[in-house]
């Protein structure tokens, strides 16, 4: 099988040309490729398909076979692969994925390839049912209703609300773009660094108010433009950056009323910049795309 490695801000996944192929059993596939030391390496395995609602489709699987519906970084890197391969020569490619059809607008650089992409991530879903969160779960939920910048009403949002999780209180606020975000804010005098995110990111990706599992955002703010982040994703574990997570957390900080709606998020694998468009409640991510090697592999 061929293959081409790729990252965006640290977030790597394998990822295969399946326009004219198939791949049998991707799920055992992607846990196997995805081993760091036995396998290729990766937070996860991206099969590019046709569509019949887009230019293509991607298919992505987690390190531990689950499927998820969609993927910031990933899909960024979709449009690159697509790109620089000559499987399009549109800089503004549409992306079918199992959260909705995307849009990128791509940016080349010099050497004609594909540098940075721009992806419409579509509306931010703030229903606790929808997301889901079990708000049961919660400790003493207020369930207060909150009027969006689009001026959309949303009747049970999850908005710095308690959680209780190993024993410990957290205040978290949930969102979902495509895929479930809890997102949970750090002191600003603390290393955000050496955050012990392994101890305490499985407990909230398994804890009872997430009824699909969740990833887990652990956001310092540190003024209204920038904001640094670490994230745990259910199926991968720590991973160095999530598109859809800085979504979701530049949403919840906006909520929270802690930053404006255009700020930088700051992962261990780089620079995201994201905004929320007040008038269209539309939430763009904008980042880089990068090839790490290509190689063929027995499956």
């Amino acid at each position: 099988m061929k293959f081409t490695k790729m990252h965006g801000a640290g977030n790597d996944y394998i990822y295969v040309d399946c326009t004219q192929s198939v791949i049998d059993n991707p799920s055992q596939v992607a846990i196997d490729l995805s081993d760091r030391h036995f396998g290729i390496g990766s937070d996860g395995l991206i099969l590019i398909k046709k569509s019949d609602k887009a230019d293509f489709f991607m298919e992505m699987y987690n390190a531990d076979g689950s499927q998820g519906q969609m993927c910031g970084n990933g899909i960024r890197c979709v449009g690159k692969f697509v790109y620089d391969n000559g499987l399009t020569d549109k800089t503004t490619v549409t992306i079918d994925t199992l959260a909705g059809v995307k849009i990128l607008e791509l940016k080349t650089g010099a050497d004609g390839k594909v540098e940075t992409a721009r992806v419409n991530m579509g509306a931010p879903i703030l229903e606790a049912a929808q997301i889901p969160v079990d708000t049961k779960e919660l400790k003493e939920y207020k369930g207060c209703e909150i009027e969006t910048i689009a001026g959309q009403v949303v009747k049970t949002p999850v908005v710095d609300e308690t959680i209780v999780v190993e024993g410990k209180e957290y205040k978290v606020t949930a969102a979902s773009m495509g895929n479930p975000h809890a997102i949970v804010y750090l002191d600003k005098d603390i290393d955000i660094k050496k955050f012990e995110i392994e101890k305490i990111g499985p407990f909230f990706e398994n804890h009872k108010a997430f009824p699909e599992r969740i990833n887990t955002e652990f956001i310092q703010v540190v003024d209204k433009n920038n904001l640094n982040m670490r994230v745990w994703e259910r199926g991968s574990g720590e991973t160095l950056a999530c598109g859809t997570g800085a979504c979701a957390s530049l949403v919840a900080t906006v909520l929270n009323g802690m930053c404006d709606t255009t700020a930088t998020l700051h992962l261990l694998g780089g620079d995201l910049k994201i905004t929320w468009d007040k008038d269209e409640n539309t939430v763009y991510l904008e980042g880089p795309a990068k090839t790490v090697f290509t190689g063929e592999v027995d499956i």
